[in-house]
């Protein structure tokens, strides 16, 4: 087991002022990896208190001398990184070679991202050469609340901290309750890279206590929430009374629009990007709308590459997917697929219970439905499990409709040659990404959404922006 560790705070650890003791779950075993506190309010207080003395100080750094000091921080995580893989994989059930691949190294994808952005950011510029006395200065905003996800922790973690570092914010960072050895980590690394006390904080905690006091408290200038919709409308409404800034990234349902002339790759792309992470990712394409003339072939091809797709423990190197996250995610899962069979959905690969083999951990059987419409709970709710829904459609037109008849708003996917029509459906999809043809976006691009999918926009020099404040000056010398 994981030695217990307490709060950042200040530039040191210290003990919770009231410890209620919390255990982290590896979801493979069912066993207890670790022991975390809960924090109390006196804690989130103490935290916030920190960040607010040091702001002041921070704020006025060069921003170079901030990108300096998140460069060590980049630095301490190349001397550990196989720690990160290891704390990833066994708190939210990550398989170690999907956490050594591609978890832990969004914290250096997205850190030297945006080294690169900060430069340029014009942190005092003029408005036009139609007034030539006037300036926009970019400020931080203050002290930020940062709350982060289980699913992709040093995803999540370092598009809020770094940006809001080289912002010149300073933090006071909740990581989720199931998955904070991570973040844990992190919080070493901004130590030994001698980032000032007070600049960057740390308390666990859950939504309802750490959560809810940062959204309150008349303190903290901004949250940023990454996770449920229904938790993100919580705290706005939460946020409100001291109208402070909010930024969310929220749930997603993905369409992956397929038509007839797709590439031959694009059917089994798209399920295996449903299933990643084992479908704990907002951004999944968790719906697969198929034009009716490929239908047939592409259901068939769909079942065979999702019951190809190997279930595995995490400690196992290869290509396999891992369990979810806890036992509460596992039976709403089970849930949502038995929702599926009794809606008339047609269950072509996967289905209830656990893999063939396995007796223990919280895996779930990658499972594609047929014959779904549009208007099924399967594929109107974020299952957030490898749970994929096949959906025809006639035209593009009805690729459209059905493609935007959701709550969600995060990412859509389109697989045609047709490069007019590739450019038509990216501006008809409402949706805050667009992915085509199995291109990823590229570096600095803006991840975020629309609608029910929150607005935040995280990443390159937008995500550095959502920390600044705009100010208008007047009467600028030009001596």
């Amino acid at each position: 087991m994981i030695e217990k560790r307490d709060f950042y705070i200040n530039g040191t650890w210290v003990a919770p002022a009231q410890p209620r003791d919390c255990q982290v779950i590896d979801p493979a075993t069912e066993e207890a990896v670790a022991v975390i506190s809960l924090g109390a309010e006196a804690d989130t207080n103490a935290a916030v208190a920190a960040a607010k003395a040091a702001f002041p100080a921070w704020a006025a750094l060069a921003p170079q001398k901030r990108a300096e000091y998140c460069a060590g921080i980049l630095e301490q995580y190349r001397k550990r990184e196989d720690e990160m893989a290891e704390a990833i994989r066994a708190e939210m059930g990550a398989p170690i070679k999907l956490a050594r691949e591609s978890q832990a190294p969004c914290l250096p994808w997205h850190l030297e991202n945006f080294l690169t952005a900060v430069e340029q950011i014009e942190w005092i510029k003029p408005l036009g050469d139609h007034a030539p006395n006037d300036r926009i200065a970019l400020e931080p905003i203050g002290v930020v609340g940062l709350i982060t996800p289980w699913n992709w922790p040093m995803n999540q973690v370092t598009l809020k901290v770094i940006p809001a570092l080289l912002a010149g914010c300073t933090i006071v960072m909740k990581p989720s309750e199931e998955a904070p050895l991570s973040s844990l980590l992190f919080a070493e690394f901004v130590h030994d890279a001698g980032v000032p006390a007070g600049v960057f904080n740390l308390v666990n905690g859950d939504g309802l206590g750490v959560g809810s006091q940062l959204s309150a408290h008349p303190d903290v200038a901004m949250i940023s929430f990454t996770g449920s919709t229904r938790a993100g409308i919580a705290i706005s409404k939460t946020a409100a009374d001291t109208l402070k800034r909010v930024t969310l990234e929220l749930g997603g349902k993905g369409a992956n629009v397929i038509f007839a002339d797709a590439d031959e790759k694009a059917v089994k792309r798209g399920v295996l990007n449903c299933m990643q992470n084992t479908g704990q990712s907002c951004n999944a394409p968790t719906r697969m709308l198929v034009e009716r003339s490929v239908y047939d072939r592409v259901v068939t091809e769909a079942a065979e590459v999702a019951s190809a797709i190997a279930v595995g423990p995490t400690t196992q190197e290869g290509r396999h997917i891992g369990p979810v996250v806890n036992k509460s995610q596992w039976t709403q899962i089970q849930k949502m697929i038995e929702t599926g069979i009794n809606e008339g959905a047609r269950l072509v690969a996967g289905g209830l219970g656990l893999p063939e083999g396995v007796n223990r951990g919280y895996y779930v059987r990658p499972t594609v439905f047929a014959d779904v419409t549009n208007d099924m709970a399967i594929a109107q709710q974020e299952i957030f499990g490898p749970v994929l829904s096949i959906i025809p459609f006639e035209d593009e037109a009805d690729a459209v409709r059905i493609a935007n008849d959701t709550p969600y708003g995060l990412t859509n996917y389109v697989q045609t040659q047709d490069g007019a029509k590739r450019n038509r459906m990216a501006l008809a999809l409402k949706s805050g990404m667009v992915e085509m043809n199995g291109q990823s976006r590229g570096a600095g691009s803006p991840f975020g959404g629309m609608k029910m999918s929150g607005r935040a926009r995280e990443g390159g020099v937008w995500g550095i922006e959502e920390f600044l404040e705009s100010k208008a000056i007047s009467g600028w010398s030009n001596d």
